[in-house]
């Protein structure tokens, strides 16, 4: 087996998503209804690109269908909650073929509002739907907690893979080993931290992919938080610091490309972990994180000139934040074959 996970920019076959049902996540009818008009809202910039199949709860396909439209492909399988960056499986290259990784998910590390009895085995569920032979990793993962350039370089977070709570007692060339064997990287770069709101009550404990992302081989977006009244202002300092100077898998030095955060700084949990690093890209598109922000359109001009073949297109994810991700957390890339 010669695994290789190819970048979020190569071609898709599809994207995959989760519906929000009844959850922790979403606490009575009224958060519910936000949410999924939310994840209804990327599924549809998202299908504009390419195709997009969204696994429903069991017998919540009719008010799915209600908001998402005839053109989103529905599956049902029992669901918990509805990040399916983080539940479902990790599409790589098998030689010639199409396989999926299964990482052990539980509840990012155990939290005690979460479950998942379900969501465990989404990853294999999906792999089925799309008929693809499924690999199972002995790493408690998720993919927020991964991002590759394709060429053989992950960036990884010291409070993910290595969390008490996830993987007891693993050490850095321990989890190195477990991943690389898995999606074909060869070299870690590894962040100390995530941002300050990951870690509140829904939050991830630093899932790199709302803190810096690969634009292309060479070229990593990082979150800049500008205000020092925000404790990001001194995590994004530190993240950039460790990242400057970084060699990748080819030995290219790492270009640096600053995303300044949005403006806004608190909402009525705290501080906010906002940021436009959360995107995801599809065949043609960006869909970028939106926040009724002065800095939306800085951000869309960045991207737009990152991508300039593909079309950017912000969405509000101001409602998916609440609940603790992005758009980049509720999306799943099939990579096409």
């Amino acid at each position: 087996m010669t695994f290789h996970m190819p970048a979020e920019w190569a071609p898709h076959e599809r994207t995959w998503m989760a519906w929000p049902g009844p959850n922790p996540t979403f606490t009575n009818e009224r958060e519910l209804a936000e949410g999924r008009a939310a994840w209804a809202g990327v599924a549809r910039a998202v299908r504009r690109f390419e195709p997009v199949t969204m696994v429903v709860g069991t017998g919540q396909s009719e008010s799915a269908r209600a908001l998402l439209g005839p053109d989103i492909e529905l599956v049902e399988r029992d669901l918990d909650d509805a990040w399916m960056r983080d539940i479902g499986p990790t599409f790589v290259r098998d030689g010639d073929q199409l396989a999926a990784v299964d990482w052990i998910f539980n509840g990012w590390g155990g939290q005690d509002w979460a479950r998942w009895e379900h969501d465990a085995k989404i990853a294999r569920h999906v792999a089925d739907i799309a008929g693809v032979p499924v690999h199972s990793s002995p790493l408690v993962n998720e993919g927020g907690g991964i991002h590759v350039d394709g060429e053989g370089t992950v960036l990884l977070t010291d409070t993910v893979q290595l969390d008490p709570g996830r993987n007891p007692g693993l050490t850095r060339e321990q989890a190195e080993e477990a991943i690389h064997a898995r999606i074909g990287t060869r070299k870690a770069i590894w962040l100390p931290k995530g941002l300050t709101g990951d870690y509140g009550q829904f939050g991830t404990r630093g899932h790199v992919d709302i803190v810096a992302a690969f634009a292309a081989p060479g070229i990593v977006l990082v979150h800049s938080q500008q205000d020092p009244a925000h404790p990001d202002f001194e995590v994004s300092k530190e993240i950039i610091g460790v990242l400057r100077g970084q060699t990748d898998a080819r030995g290219r030095t790492l270009q640096i490309v600053e995303v300044p955060a949005p403006t806004v700084l608190t909402d009525d949990e705290g501080w906010v972990d906002y940021s436009y690093i959360n995107h995801y890209l599809c065949n043609g598109g960006v869909v970028l994180c939106a926040f009724d922000d002065p800095r939306d359109e800085i951000a869309a001009g960045i991207f737009r000139r990152l991508f300039p073949e593909r079309t950017v297109t912000l969405v509000d994810a101001r409602t998916i934040f609440a609940g603790g991700g992005g758009i980049h957390c509720i999306t799943q890339q099939q990579p096409k074959i």
